[in-house]
């Protein structure tokens, strides 16, 4: 695999520099950015943490968004394996506005991806290598690619991620896997999920991860009707840890 600097990725056949202004971004009329490729580099890079929302109960579900937003996370995904997670992308893009970074989860098809997009998503994540990642890069969205293997993180690169979610990083040996991992592709943003709770997340940014993406060790039972003030506990909490 070819040498790809530090901060920059291949997508779509070009090169993009993750120091690129955020702003360069166009709002592309329905309420999200229309390629924010190099903003979502700066801000992973810059704040190293992706909330992940999961939840059966879509009012809960917006409510716990909007949390974790306010306590100054600043990213998060909906999984669109959540209850009417469509819906909630919806709304929340219609209160947070076009700047907010608000992606989909569990994005598989190219039907997913064009129904994220459609709902306001302005990042994508994907479990695996699915027709998803290169609909949603033909979209100009970042993706988030899942990936576990060597053989995985060279398919992903080239097909132009903008990002490499670890997934189960936890299950797959956690800082030691992504360690040895990161010995062949020491330049490409790994981001870890599985499992990741704050104690992990430290190991993992100190062994190198642009960021973690983390699910129930920090949303908890918050988006099927759990405690908010809670949640903001440990929203602050993980901030701190990956600020």
């Amino acid at each position: 695999m070819p040498e790809i600097p530090a901060g920059r990725l291949c997508e779509s056949g070009r090169m993009i520099d993750d120091t690129d202004d955020i702003d360069d971004a166009e709002d592309n009329g329905d309420g999200r950015r229309a390629d924010g490729t190099a903003g979502f580099l700066t801000v992973l890079r810059a704040r190293r943490l992706l909330a992940i929302v999961r939840g059966r109960d879509p009012e809960a579900s917006f409510r716990t968004v909007m949390a974790l937003v306010e306590s100054g996370v600043p990213l998060v995904e909906v999984s669109l394996s959540g209850a009417d997670a469509l819906g909630v992308l919806r709304r929340a893009r219609g209160e947070l506005g076009p700047d907010a970074w608000l992606g989909a989860g569990t994005v598989v098809t190219e039907a997913d991806a064009r129904r994220a997009a459609d709902a306001g998503a302005n990042l994508i994540v994907t479990p695996g290598l699915g027709p998803g990642v290169a609909t949603a890069i033909g979209l100009g969205l970042p993706v988030l690619a899942g990936v576990l293997t060597p053989t995985e993180v060279i398919a992903a690169a080239g097909a132009g991620a903008t990002a490499l979610k670890v997934f189960p990083a936890s299950a797959a040996g956690g800082p030691d896997y992504l360690k040895a991992l990161r010995g062949p592709f020491p330049d490409l943003p790994f981001v870890p999920v599985g499992g990741v709770d704050a104690d992990a997340a430290q190991a993992y940014l100190d062994l190198g991860a642009v960021a973690v993406g983390v699910g129930s060790p920090l949303v908890g039972d918050a988006a099927d009707g759990g405690d908010l003030d809670a949640l903001r506990r440990r929203a602050e909490r993980f901030v701190e840890v990956c600020g």
